[in-house]
C-alpha cells in the first residue's frame, strides 16, 4: 500500500505524543507521505485527549479545522476521546473512521480503503513488533515502538493504563487498566534513541506507580526499571546524556527512590508530582487516599542532600466537589510549603461517567477559576525566586530543541534561549527536521527572562 499523504495532530500527553510517533513511523514504513499541511493529505490523523471539556473542545474544533482544510479527506480520530465519545465524534462531519484509545495500535495497519475494521485484520505490514499484540486490549502491553521523535527529547514509554480509579479520572475508562513494558524493550528503544542522536529521554507512564504489578512475578518495580537503565546505559551515556522522569505520584517517594536517585547518573535532577491536592479530605473524596501530603516535606528535604538544586513541579486540581475555603487553605499552605520551581494547574472538569461527576457540592466556575488563579500566583512567585537562583551557577547543560535549537531545557527543567550569534551547532537526527538533536550543550545562565532564562553556549 503506498501513494496516500497524511497529516497527524497530537492533542494532550507525552504518552500521546509517543503513540502518534509509533502511527507516523508506521505509516512512513509503508511507504505513505507526511504532508506539512493537512490541505495536502488524504489521511487526517486526530490523536485525542479526554482529560477535562477543554481537551475534548480542542478536539472538536481540531476537527472543524481539518475539514475546513481538507473537506475530502478522511478525518481519523482516535485516543481516549475517541474511547469514551466514540458515537459523539463518529457524527462529527469529515470523521471517517473513529479508533478508540484501546484498539489505537491497530492503527500500525491502518488501511483507508478498508477503514478501522481493516486495520484490525493481520496483512504482513505495520512498523509494530508484530505478533496478537497488535489486537491488543487490556492484557499487554500495547505493542508501539518508535526509532525516532518528532521533538528534541523523546517519550521513552514504559507504562500505561491505570487500576486505581480516582474519582475524578476518565483515564482508566479510556486507557484501560495498568499494564508495563518488558524492562528489555524499554532498554533496547532507550539505546535506538540515543544512539539516533537524541540525548535526553523522558520516562512515561500514565501510573508509574503500578509499574511492574502485571509483570510476571509482579516486579520488578518502577524503582528498580530506573536502576536497571541506569545500570545497563551509564557506562556509554553518563555525562552525555540524560533521563528525565515524567510523573510521579507521591506515594512513590520513600527510601527506595531516594537510594536510586542517590547511585544515579543520568536521572535529571528534577521530580514531577501527580499532588492534586494539598489537603487530606480532599484527597480521601478524591480516592487518593493511599497518600497524605505531610510525608512529602520530609523527602524534598531529604531528596536535597542527595541533590543540593533539583527543580519540582506538581500538577495540582482545585476546586473539587465539596472544596471548602479551609481545605483550599490547606491546599495554599502545603504549596507555600513546597520547593516548587513551577506548577501545572488546573480547575476541577466534571467528567461523565466517574464518581466525582455527580457529587454533592460542585462549585461554581468563578470559584474554581479564582482558586486555580491564586495558586499560580503562588507558583509564579516561587518559579521566579528559583530561576534567580540559577544565575548562580556557573554551568547548566541544555538540551537544545527545534530545528534551528535556540532554545532548550537544562537539568533543572527551566526553559532556556540561547543569546543571539551565540547558537550552538544543532546535529539533526533521525527526529526529522523539527528535532533538535546532538550532544547536551554546556551553557552560562546570563539573566531571567519572561518564564525561562537567558543563556550562552560555553
Amino acid at each position: 500500500m503506498s501513494g496516500h499523504a497524511f497529516f497527524a495532530l497530537t492533542l494532550g500527553c507525552k504518552i500521546n505524543q509517543y503513540e502518534t510517533e509509533a502511527v507516523r513511523e508506521a505509516w512512513l514504513a509503508r511507504g505513505w507521505r507526511e504532508a506539512a499541511d493537512p490541505a495536502d493529505a488524504d489521511v487526517l490523523l486526530i490523536n485525542s485527549c479526554a482529560v477535562t471539556a477543554r481537551a475534548v473542545a480542542d478536539m472538536r474544533q481540531a476537527v472543524a479545522r481539518m475539514h475546513r482544510a481538507a473537506p475530502q479527506g478522511r478525518i481519523v480520530v482516535t485516543g481516549c476521546a475517541a474511547q469514551v465519545l466514540r458515537e459523539d465524534i463518529a457524527a462529527l462531519p469529515g470523521v471517517a473512521d473513529v479508533v478508540g484509545q484501546q484498539t489505537k495500535v491497530s492503527l500500525l495497519r491502518y488501511d483507508p480503503e478498508r477503514g478501522a475494521a481493516g486495520a484490525h485484520e493481520p496483512d504482513g505490514g505495520g512498523g509494530g513488533d508484530g505478533g496478537d499484540d497488535l489486537a491488543a486490549g487490556d492484557a499487554v502491553f500495547p505493542a508501539f515502538r518508535i526509532d525516532g521523535f518528532t521533538r528534541s527529547r523523546p517519550v521513552l514509554k514504559v507504562q500505561d493504563g491505570c487500576s486505581h480509579r480516582c474519582t475524578y479520572c476518565i483515564v482508566p475508562l479510556a486507557r484501560g487498566a495498568a499494564r508495563s513494558r518488558d524492562p528489555r524493550e524499554a532498554l533496547a528503544e532507550a539505546r535506538r534513541l540515543l544512539d539516533a542522536g537524541f540525548r535526553e529521554l523522558i520516562v512515561s507512564g500514565v501510573n508509574l506507580r503500578q509499574y511492574g504489578r502485571d509483570l510476571p512475578g509482579g516486579g520488578p518495580d518502577f524503582w528498580e526499571l530506573l536502576a536497571f537503565l541506569e545500570r545497563e546505559l551509564a557506562p556509554q551515556w553518563a555525562g552525555r546524556a540524560r533521563l528525565r522522569i515524567s510523573s510521579l505520584e507521591p506515594g512513590q517517594l520513600g527510601e527506595r527512590a531516594l537510594d536510586v536517585l542517590a547511585e544515579s547518573r543520568l536521572v535529571a535532577p528534577q521530580l514531577h508530582l501527580s499532588l492534586q491536592s494539598g489537603s487530606p479530605g480532599v484527597l480521601r473524596r478524591m480516592g487518593r487516599g493511599h497518600y497524605r501530603p505531610e510525608p512529602l516535606l520530609d523527602f524534598v528535604r531529604d531528596l536535597a542532600e542527595v541533590w543540593p538544586l533539583f527543580g519540582l513541579g506538581a500538577d495540582i486540581l482545585t476546586g473539587f466537589p465539596g472544596e471548602t475555603d479551609a481545605e483550599f487553605g490547606e491546599t495554599l499552605d502545603f504549596v507555600g510549603a513546597l520547593p516548587l520551581t513551577y506548577a501545572h494547574v488546573f480547575p476541577y472538569s466534571r467528567r461523565p461517567g466517574t464518581p466525582a461527576a455527580v457529587m454533592d457540592g460542585q462549585l461554581p466556575q468563578e470559584v474554581k477559576k479564582r482558586r486555580a488563579a491564586e495558586l499560580r500566583g503562588a507558583v509564579a512567585v516561587k518559579k521566579a525566586t528559583f530561576l534567580h537562583r540559577l544565575l548562580d551557577e556557573p554551568q547548566l547543560l541544555v538540551a537544545p530543541e527545534g530545528a534551528r535549537g535556540v532554545k532548550g531545557v537544562c537539568e533543572y527543567y527551566a526553559e532556556c534561549r540561547f543569546t543571539g550569534g551565540r547558537r550552538p551547532a544543532v546535529q539533526a537526527g533521525q527526529g526529522g527536521e523539527h528535532a533538535g538533536t546532538g550532544e547536551l550543550v554546556a551553557v552560562r545562565p546570563l539573566a531571567v527572562e519572561r518564564d525561562g532564562l537567558l543563556v550562552e553556549a560555553v
